[in-house]
């Protein structure tokens, strides 16, 4: 006997196949438990579909620039608290719990030689579906994306001193006070790192207001968003109380070209560029920018002005990032050292 085929049979039988995947699904007889694992074919595919998935979108949006060999220290510090529990890291196992998962986080040790920086920004920035890998916790910041693509990338021939190296701060007991020591040092002052700001000298309650806006998600980092997840209003004034009495802050004297010393005293009108100074000078409730390192200042100027292929209308419109694009971007190293001062 012939079948003969025809449009509504076709039609009948994708939908008798769609009703049958539905009632499957509706039956609850599929076991989604995490125990039970993949079949091997299925495991395959899934990877398979991955990782030609992640070379075609990082070929096509990841920067041409996704490594930063600078600021190993806070993608060392976010890795400790946020990925080492999965991944393991030179001389820590990882969690038997998040072992697991299904499927079960890589070791990085290995894992991370099968991938090309760009490929590892995009995993990093966007995450990997049904994998348990989160894209970046905070927007804009592809600057700590490029740290951490470094820290992966060095991971494969890290040796476990090294790793305690850069994630533990020496000479502190107190291990609330151990924690963020191990990325701004024992003194406040960022363990000589780019991306650091120093912390000593600035206002007790601009540290305290900076830590809730981080921890609310108010300001953008996801450095400083899972250190501060976890504090409690009064752990967040004893850290704000204790660094900012630290020496810092406020004892340089800005000195340099004449161009940043009139954008800092007086702006620019032409371009609706304020005075630094009118906001960020002591007794304000702005951070104190005079003694601040250079690097930092400029780094986060270069951040807040954003993609420069990306038209002003569809950046942020907060103060900060306005401010920033409106200064000139050959001034912006210079101001920087001015306000570092001597």
């Amino acid at each position: 006997m012939t079948i003969r085929i025809t449009w509504a049979r076709a039609a009948a039988a994708i939908l008798a196949l769609a009703l049958a995947g539905l009632l499957f699904a509706w039956s609850g007889v599929f076991n989604i438990a995490a125990s039970s694992g993949h079949w091997k074919i299925t495991d395959w595919f899934l990877h398979w579909t991955m990782r030609n998935s992640v070379r075609t979108y990082a070929a096509v949006t990841a920067p041409d620039d996704p490594k930063a060999n600078e600021g190993l220290v806070s993608a060392a510090g976010l890795f400790k608290a946020s990925c080492a529990s999965c991944h393991g890291a030179p001389g820590v196992r990882p969690l038997p719990v998040m072992q697991a998962a299904t499927p079960p986080a890589p070791d990085l040790s290995v894992n991370a030689r099968e991938w090309t920086d760009k490929q590892i920004f995009w995993i990093l920035k966007h995450g990997v579906k049904y994998t348990g890998m989160p894209g970046w916790a905070a927007k804009d910041r592809d600057d700590e994306v490029r740290r951490m693509v470094a820290f992966v990338r060095l991971l494969p021939a890290m040796s476990p001193a090294t790793y305690r190296s850069l994630t533990e701060g020496p000479g502190v007991t107190d291990a609330r006070i151990a924690t963020c020591a191990g990325c701004h040092g024992a003194d406040g002052r960022g363990r000589g790192q780019s991306d650091m700001p120093v912390l000593g000298g600035q206002s007790p309650a601009y540290l305290r207001a900076a830590l809730e806006a981080y921890s609310t998600g108010k300001r953008q980092s996801a450095v400083m968003a899972n250190a501060a997840a976890t504090l409690t209003p009064a752990e967040m004034t004893r850290l704000a109380d204790h660094f900012a009495a630290m020496p810092g802050i406020g004892r340089a004297t800005p000195s340099g070209s004449t161009e940043a010393a009139r954008i800092d005293r007086e702006g620019l009108p032409n371009v609706q560029l304020p005075a630094c100074a009118s906001c960020h000078a002591p007794g304000k409730p702005y951070p104190v920018l005079a003694g601040q390192r250079a690097s930092y200042i400029a780094q986060r100027l270069r951040n807040w002005r954003g993609d420069e292929t990306v038209v002003d209308a569809r950046k942020s419109q907060t103060t900060m990032p306005v401010i920033a694009r409106r200064i000139p971007e050959d001034m912006i190293d210079p101001l920087a050292r001015y306000l570092a001062g001597r």
